[in-house]
């Protein structure tokens, strides 16, 4: 495998898939004493183009954003359309979903991924960019 296949290591965001984003985002507010953050859904497969295991998908999701310092922490709760999100709830129930990261050249990232053993999963493409994921548990196994 090659090194560090992101050119970075700096993490820029945590997403947690959740079964009830009202309910825990109103918890993590509480929590750090913060003001619940707007939640919002992601776009409809017409504008986001989202691809589910290299086919169309009508999935979204409901999400929710929490800036700690320099890290986010992203909730999610998906709808019921075959997504990354869904299956990863169905599969192994609410937890880290995926870590982010800052890069550029998002294409040669994509294939130098794929060229080491890591496919991608599910595609969209979302206000700031496009979003690809990856296997969750690509670390866990």
């Amino acid at each position: 495998m090659d090194r560090n296949l992101l050119d970075t290591n700096v993490v820029a965001q945590i997403g947690v898939v959740v079964k009830d984003i009202e309910k825990t985002s109103q918890a993590i507010a509480d929590f750090f004493g913060m003001d619940k953050p707007e939640i919002i859904m992601t776009p409809s497969r017409e504008k986001a183009k989202t691809v589910f295991r290299g086919q169309p998908t009508e999935a979204r999701a409901k999400l929710a954003f929490f800036q700690l310092g320099n890290l986010q922490l992203e909730l999610i709760e998906p709808d019921g359309e075959p997504s990354t999100w869904k299956e990863f709830l169905d599969e192994r129930g609410e937890g880290v979903h995926h870590l982010a990261f800052r890069i550029t050249g998002m294409k040669e990232k994509i294939e130098r991924l794929n060229k080491n053993g890591i496919p991608l999963i599910q595609s969209g493409e979302y206000p700031g960019g496009v979003m690809p994921i990856w296997m969750p548990a690509m670390f866990c196994g």
